[in-house]
């Protein structure tokens, strides 16, 4: 690979893992200016690379019984070849000793250097070290889960926008997946491509992830037909950003209360819709390819979010 292939493949991991993380408590870039740098040097390349690199931190907090509140940090920078080299990655964690973290950023070296040279793998590693931590404390302070540690179960609807949907195997994906983890809602293929889920938050937030990966990464065809849940179990060949994008979520805790303070109801009286649908509004243009807005919007007035559309278009809907 050349120094622009490596700056373009870096980049392109960083807007990723913005969109992944898109808070500052999640996602902190240390170094601005090195990111301003390597994203000017792809847009315009120039005979040398900067000479900086990008560093940024990823904060996540762990939720499994027996390790609630724990957070883990990973301090990431990228070396010049990356991601022909691995990238600097270092583990730090309030629940280990130092010695416990020394091991963990060995096991996490090997582990990459095993499965992920030559690629982008930072997300991987996220993946790796937050499985890896909580079965280590597990294991240190094993304890048995109380009624009041037992996560409230919750239902939670997703209002996700596209640039555009257009792919036919994205398109399949999206109605096996909403089956698969027994969510209803709705699919708008087209530009813009706009997608409702709307069940178990759990199964709100698979679905979510899912998307995020098909949308953002382009992978081997021959492993489209069995596509893998983590980002970690498959092969990143080409890394691409398009928009996508939570616009609106409603979540409600089922043995508490809604977001508006009035009491939860069961999960499938909140449903608007009884099914998954791929919904087409007369579609028009050279490539047919652009929906009636009027349409959609009848649509969406009809299942009682026509708020929704003022969301995603920034208009009033009529």
């Amino acid at each position: 690979m050349s120094y622009l292939e490596w700056a373009e493949a870096q980049v392109a991991e960083i807007e990723l893992l913005t969109s992944m993380f898109p808070s500052q408590e999640e996602l902190e870039l240390t170094d601005q200016l090195a990111l301003a740098e390597l994203r000017s040097y792809v847009e315009s390349p120039a005979d040398c690379p900067p000479a900086s690199r990008p560093q940024f931190l990823i904060k996540q907090k762990l939720s499994s019984a027996g390790t609630e509140g724990t957070e883990m940090i990973l301090s990431c920078a990228y070396p010049s070849e990356y991601p022909s080299v691995l990238p600097d990655i270092t583990v730090r964690s309030s629940g280990l000793s130092r010695a416990q973290q020394a091991q963990l950023q060995a096991d996490l070296k090997k582990h990459l250097m095993e499965n992920c040279q030559g690629e982008v793998c930072v997300l991987a590693a996220v993946d790796w070290v937050k499985d890896s931590l909580q079965s280590l404390l597990a294991a240190i302070s094993p304890k048995k889960a109380t009624p009041s540690s037992v996560a409230q179960e919750a239902f939670s609807r997703l209002w996700i926008y596209s640039h555009h949907i257009y792919n036919k195997s994205k398109r399949k994906n999206i109605l096996e997946w909403s089956k698969e983890l027994g969510l209803s809602g709705f699919s708008m293929p087209g530009k813009p491509g706009i997608v409702c889920v709307e069940g178990p938050q759990a199964a709100c937030e698979e679905f979510w992830s899912r998307c995020v990966e098909l949308f953002l990464l382009k992978i081997d065809e021959v492993q489209t037909a069995s596509f893998p849940q983590t980002i970690s179990c498959f092969r990143v060949k080409v890394l691409t950003w398009k928009k996508i994008m939570i616009r609106h979520r409603e979540d409600i805790t089922l043995d508490g209360q809604g977001d508006d303070g009035r009491p939860a109801q069961g999960m499938d009286s909140l449903r608007k819709f009884s099914t998954f649908e791929e919904a087409m509004f007369d579609p028009h243009g050279s490539r047919g390819n652009h929906m009636d807005l009027g349409q959609l919007y009848q649509f969406l007035n009809e299942k009682g979010c026509c708020e929704v559309f003022q969301m995603y278009f920034g208009i009033e809907g009529r």
